[in-house]
This record gives C-alpha cells, structure tokens and sequence, in this order.
C-alpha cells in the first residue's frame, strides 16, 4: 500500500518567505559610505542634490541605486603640446595629483559620470590649455632657465580651470620637457659659441696679465740701472761696479780676472785706469793697500 505524502507546512514557508522579503527590503534601504568615498544616490534614475558622504544612510528600496565614487588622491600623466613666445613647438608630460571634491560629486555624476570620462574629457584638455598659457609668456630658452615659473603658472591656470568642475589639484610635476631638433641643435651650437667665448676672454686676460707682468719687470729693470747709474756718479761709485763685476764673475762661477781696465773713453778721462784685481780679496775690506794705479 501507498502512503500518502502530508502537504508542506505552508505556513512555515509564508513566514520565511515574509522574513527574506523584509530582509531584502532593510538591505536595499540602507547604504554604507566608507571613508575616502562619496555617493550620489538617484531615484527612479534622477540623482539627488546632496551627496552621500561617508557613513550609514537610508534610501528607497528597489527602486533607488547609488554610484559610489572615489574621493581619494588620484594621479595621472598627462601629455601636452604648445608653442613658446618665440614660436618654438613644446612638449610636455605632467604628472597630476588630484581628488574629486566629495561636495560636488552630484554634479560630476550629472556632467561627467565616470572617472575615465573626467581624465579623458575634462583634465586632459585643461592641463593642455594651463600649459599653453604658462609656455606663451617665455621663450624657449626661458621655459627650459625658469622651469620653476613656468610649472607655477601652470599650477595657477590648472587649478582654476579644474576648480570649476569639482576637481582639486593638489600637486603637478613636470614629467619631460622637449624641444623641437632643429631648435635643440641650436641651443647646442649656443652653448659650444659662449664656451668659445669665455675661454678667448680667459686667453685675453691672461695675455693682459703677463704684458702687465712685463712691464712692471721693464719697469723694474729700468729703475735698477737708473739707481746704478746715479751711484757711479757720486765718490766711490767706482768701487761699487767693481764689488758688483766681482759678485757676478762669481756667482757665475767664471775666473778672477787679474786686471780690469776702465775709462779712458771720454774727455774728463782720455786715460784709462788699470786696477790690479790679483789680491783683492785680500785689499777690498782694507782702507789702505794696494790702490789703482795709472799708466
């Protein structure tokens, strides 16, 4: 015989199924924001004006969803093409710090939607703009001497420019500065003409220099035999050139001459002196002696 099978307990299944349904319904009425995000929550597909930030908040269920966006720093290179004030081609690559401001998330969701379409649609061609405005007011040799000021004025227009769609700039870096061949060849050859230059200015000088040098030796030369000359002509100057003949042969090692003729050149003395040299090492300190004598 066939035992016949008792019904479920329908009541035990209504009330599990009341329960899931109640369940699934405080689920999809709360919404949790962590920190570092930012909510924007849309009913019936029409998104709020205040912005879910982090915490615990209820919403209608089933028919409400929430787009959680990422209020973090977030960085991006981004390229970008100018011209200097002196019509040189620039290019350049930015590294790009930057939040979403957690305020104004409603109104990127309205405008941009996604992450990638405020990269691609609003940074981008901005950070194209502030570059163009900060590399027309220098010339190419300036945007590569004052990189500073040109990073600042770029950091100026950047952040205003983004400021109005909800974006904070917190810090750029300039990645790569490049300039066209031709005018790179010639910032080359520049620099090959000024290291010319200042060493013809360093030969220069040093040519003044060692003219100078001689002069100051003519000069030097020129004083000594004037001082020579005016000690001849005053008693005993004689003695004097005989002491420095003496010094000199030697100090250059030459032999004492044993006779040493003066004068005799001129009318005052049309006879010339002979002095016997023979002792005079042994004379020169002594008042008297063997003196000069006249033939």
């Amino acid at each position: 015989m066939y035992r016949q099978q008792s019904p479920p307990n329908l009541p035990a299944i209504l009330a599990g199924a009341v329960v899931a349904l109640i369940l699934t319904m405080v689920l999809s009425a709360v919404v949790v924001i962590n920190p570092g995000q930012a909510g924007v929550l849309s009913i019936l597909g029409k998104s709020q004006d205040q912005p879910l930030l982090e915490g615990l908040h209820f919403k209608p269920p089933f028919v409400s969803v929430v787009d959680v966006y990422d209020v973090t720093v977030q960085k991006f290179e981004v390229p970008a093409q100018s011209s200097t004030r002196d019509l040189q081609d620039l290019t350049g690559s930015f590294a790009i710090n930057f939040r979403l401001d957690p305020v104004q998330v409603v109104y990127v969701r309205r405008t941009q939607g996604t992450l990638q379409n405020i990269v691609s649609k609003i940074i981008a061609p901005q950070t194209q703009e502030s570059f163009k405005i900060a590399a027309s007011l220098r010339t190419a040799e300036e945007c590569v001497t004052q990189r500073d000021k040109l990073k600042a004025d770029f950091d100026i227009a950047l952040t205003e420019r983004l400021g109005h769609y909800g974006i904070i700039v917190l810090d750029t870096s300039v990645v790569d500065l490049s300039f066209s061949t031709e005018f790179a060849k010639a910032v080359e050859e520049k620099q090959i003409a000024e290291q010319r230059a200042q060493r013809a200015v360093y030969v220069a000088q040093e040519a003044a220099q060692e003219a100078q040098a001689e002069v100051n030796r003519a000069k030097g030369r020129a004083e000594a035999q004037r001082l020579l000359a005016k000690s001849l002509d005053i008693p005993g100057g004689d003695r004097l050139l005989r002491r420095e003949a003496i010094d000199a042969w030697r100090a250059g090692g030459s032999p004492m001459p044993k006779v040493l003729v003066m004068g005799g050149d001129s009318e005052n003395h049309p006879i010339p002196f002979i002095f016997d040299m023979s002792n005079i090492g042994e004379t020169e300190g002594q008042s008297t002696g063997n003196q000069p004598f006249l033939q």
